[in-house]
């Protein structure tokens, strides 16, 4: 499915312009993931990190005994943080092992969903897991021929571990509510956690 990630990777640079690096993760046993970084034209005011591989097969129930090859939800993973506060290009790694896990551990990454890479997603970062948001506001989905499913690009929006066990009582949508009537900056790498007891 070589020539879906080659739609993908054009959907990515007509949208957010032309990748100025790129890393390439193997994991055993699975497909290579990429993960591309775009700088804004703001300078290095806002990076945006996204994956290229995920995308390539459908995830699959992983209770289903044979996976549809063409059939299930596609998607790429899509980060963006505040250049320049951080060092955030070592979120690659992490980022990749998110992108792999529909092939890993056979789960379907949707919106709502909380991910978990178990370590800080950059060196100092208060964050270990990440909240996936709804697609369609940055990158559009990408429409693929019948009868596969569209490719989604998911945002991700990372989480203190007491936002994360919040949102597992509360859930997401309770939560992206508390960052914006907090005015919770999402993008700052350094940013504290929201107040969660008011």
């Amino acid at each position: 499915m070589s020539d879906v990630l080659e739609l993908v990777e054009a959907r990515l640079r007509t949208t957010l312009g032309e990748p100025d690096a790129r890393a390439a993760v193997t994991f055993l046993g699975t497909d290579r993931i990429e993960v591309l970084r775009f700088v804004g034209d703001l300078g290095n005011e806002v990076v945006r990190y996204a994956t290229l591989g995920m995308s390539a097969q459908p995830m699959s129930d992983p209770t289903a005994v044979v996976a549809d090859p063409l059939r299930g939800p596609r998607a790429e993973l899509v980060l963006t943080v505040r250049g320049g506060r951080a060092d955030t290009d070592k979120v690659l790694r992490p980022l990749a092992v998110l992108a792999a896990s529909p092939q890993v551990e056979g789960v379907i990454v949707a919106p709502g969903a909380s991910l978990d890479v178990g370590e800080p997603l950059w060196p100092g970062a208060p964050f270990t897991s990440v909240l996936v948001a709804e697609p369609g506001g940055l990158v559009e989905d990408l429409e693929l021929d019948e009868p596969c499913d569209p490719v989604r690009f998911l945002p991700l929006l990372p989480m203190t571990p007491n936002e994360a066990a919040w949102k597992r009582v509360h859930g997401a949508e309770a939560l992206q509510e508390r960052w914006l009537r907090h005015g919770v900056d999402l993008r700052d790498p350094l940013r504290s956690g929201v107040p969660l007891d008011d």
